[in-house]
Order: C-alpha cells, then sequence, then structure tokens
C-alpha cells in the first residue's frame, strides 16, 4: 500500500488563478499543450466559483489579487479536496507568507517570473523530492528586466510611476526599457 500523500491525482484538471490577463493566457496556452484541462479565474471571487463548480486536481494561484488573497482560494480547494494539489505564485515573496501558504495546503511557492516548466516541477514533484534545478535558469539581469517589465505594465504603461516605484531614475528606466530583454 503506497501514502496517499506521495500520490499525484492521475486527473489532469487545473485551475489557474491570475490576475495579469496576459501572463494567465500564456501559462493557460503551455499548460494545456503539455496534457492539463485547463479553468481559469482572474480573481478570488471567480476562484472560489471554480473550486465550487468543480474542484480541480491542481491549481496554480497568484497570492496578490485585486480582489484579495489567493490562499482564500487554495484553502477553499483543499477542503472541497484534500488530494488537490495547489502551488502559490507570487511577485511579493517572503518567508512568511509562503509558511503561510504551505500551512494553508500548498505544496510549493514560486516567485514570479514562473515558467511553465517551473510550475509543472512543482506541481508533479513528490513531496518531500525536490525537483531538479533548472538546466538554463534565467539570468540575474533577466529576472531584474523581466521584474521592470511586470511593474510597468502594472504601472500602465507609464515610464515617471513606473520609475518612482522602482526607486530609479526615469531617464535609467528609459534606457532599460529601450533595450532588448537579456538573455
Amino acid at each position: 500500500m503506497t501514502d496517499v500523500a506521495t500520490e499525484l491525482p492521475a486527473e489532469r484538471s487545473l485551475l489557474i488563478v491570475e490576475d495579469d490577463k496576459s501572463f494567465l493566457q500564456r501559462l493557460a496556452r503551455a499548460m494545456e499543450t503539455r496534457g492539463f484541462a485547463v479553468a481559469t479565474a482572474e480573481s478570488v471571487a471567480d476562484g472560489m466559483l471554480q473550486v465550487e463548480k468543480a474542484a480541480p486536481a491542481y491549481a496554480v494561484v497568484d497570492m496578490r489579487l485585486g480582489d484579495g488573497n489567493g490562499l482564500d482560494v487554495v484553502s477553499a480547494l483543499k477542503k472541497r479536496r484534500p488530494d488537490a494539489r495547489a502551488i502559490v505564485l507570487t511577485g511579493y515573496g517572503n518567508i512568511a507568507s509562503a509558511v503561510n501558504a504551505v500551512k494553508l495546503g500548498a505544496v510549493d511557492y514560486l516567485a514570479k517570473p514562473a515558467d511553465a516548466d517551473d510550475v509543472i516541477a512543482a506541481l508533479l514533484a513528490i513531496d518531500g523530492k525536490k525537483p531538479e534545478p533548472p538546466e538554463q535558469p534565467m539570468s540575474a539581469d533577466r529576472v531584474r528586466w523581466e521584474h521592470i517589465q511586470r511593474i510597468y505594465e502594472l504601472c500602465g504603461r507609464n515610464v515617471s510611476e513606473t520609475a518612482r516605484r522602482l526607486n530609479m531614475h526615469r531617464r535609467t528606466l528609459q534606457r532599460i526599457l529601450a533595450k532588448r530583454a537579456p538573455k
């Protein structure tokens, strides 16, 4: 007899709850090509409705959503389907929120930007086993560039507001935005 905690659900249903529409669409497409039946939601309320309608085997949930905390969706999912595996994505990672996510039933906690391979590795990792590090991880320059791009989009592509929030000079930001993404 095998331990239930180490068995993966055979069903490949996946709920992605993310308020960044472009990231949501990219991740949903990537997960569909990897064999998951994907449902999406852009808010905590939509995520809760999806869980009530049909609790998925897997979930990828953004921590901070426009209408609340994504951990509420993780908690509701674990109540409806205890064998479900959920991971939490966030652009605002800290140890306290990671611990809280795991206590509420998340199997992992990933910092944005995370790609589909990172998400799959975290979702399908057997408890207690760490996934292999990526063969070609993003460079520090690329992570920085992705973060700047995300804040730029969140600020409505307003250079002055983005520079203020990133605590950098506006001209420096303009030079960074004018360049291509680093490898």
